[in-house]
């Protein structure tokens, strides 16, 4: 299997069905699993949820066009691991800089919210992305199931990694040594509850910025 699904990929019934209703209502929607942005060749990963309806869905990159990717793009800009300009839609010109940005589930799923099964089901792509970046060094998850997401495709004891803001762990993934670093989702219900600050999500990425510099 590669790392990247086929458009037409029928591996979950609930997602499918799905996609063939937004196809309906929204023609003009990318309305297929949405590939990885970012090249393969960087030591930084960050792992999120899923495709938004009307943000990846739609524009066919992942976090772009919702509000999570308003927060996500500004702090990698800020950072240093993305160059040019973010404006929502992929022609605008944005890089990233030594970063992927992928996503746990490749599919959007009703609400937003993917079941076991379809988590699952995707799991062989982003086990043998990871397996294809020969310079990983950082996975940031963002949030609880892209965290357990990727424990899962190195089948790491989810009870020894416990998820937490800002938590770090190094995870063994065969011949070599991961730093997995959580955040929490940079959604727009986690922000405007004051779970998420900005200045919070900061923190994750001032510490990854550390963490690849100590690791050059």
């Amino acid at each position: 299997m590669a790392h990247q699904p086929e458009h037409d990929c029928a591996l979950c019934p609930r997602l499918v069905e799905f996609r063939a209703q937004n196809q309906a209502k929204f023609p003009e929607f990318h309305n297929g699993p949405v590939e990885s942005f970012g090249d393969l060749d960087a030591p930084l990963l960050i792992v999120g949820l899923a495709p938004g309806l009307k943000g990846a869905n739609q524009t066919g990159r992942p976090f772009t066009g919702d509000y999570a990717g308003d927060l996500l793009y500004a702090t990698l800009l800020k950072f240093g691991f993305a160059e040019g300009r973010y404006g929502a839609h992929p022609e605008d010109g944005l890089c990233l800089v030594g970063c992927r940005v992928t996503n746990a589930v490749r599919c959007v799923p009703p609400e937003n919210k993917p079941v076991g099964a379809e988590v699952a089901a995707c799991r062989p792509f982003l086990q043998n992305e990871i397996a294809a970046m020969a310079n990983l060094r950082v996975v940031v998850a963002l949030g609880g199931l892209a965290h357990n997401a990727f424990l899962a495709t190195l089948g790491a004891r989810k009870a020894a990694y416990p998820f937490g803001h800002c938590a770090v762990h190094e995870v063994s993934a065969g011949d070599r040594a991961l730093t997995l670093t959580d955040s929490y989702h940079c959604s727009r219900y986690n922000t405007n509850t004051g779970r998420l600050t900005t200045e919070m999500f900061e923190t994750v990425f001032r510490t990854v910025s550390t963490q690849l510099a100590d690791l050059a």
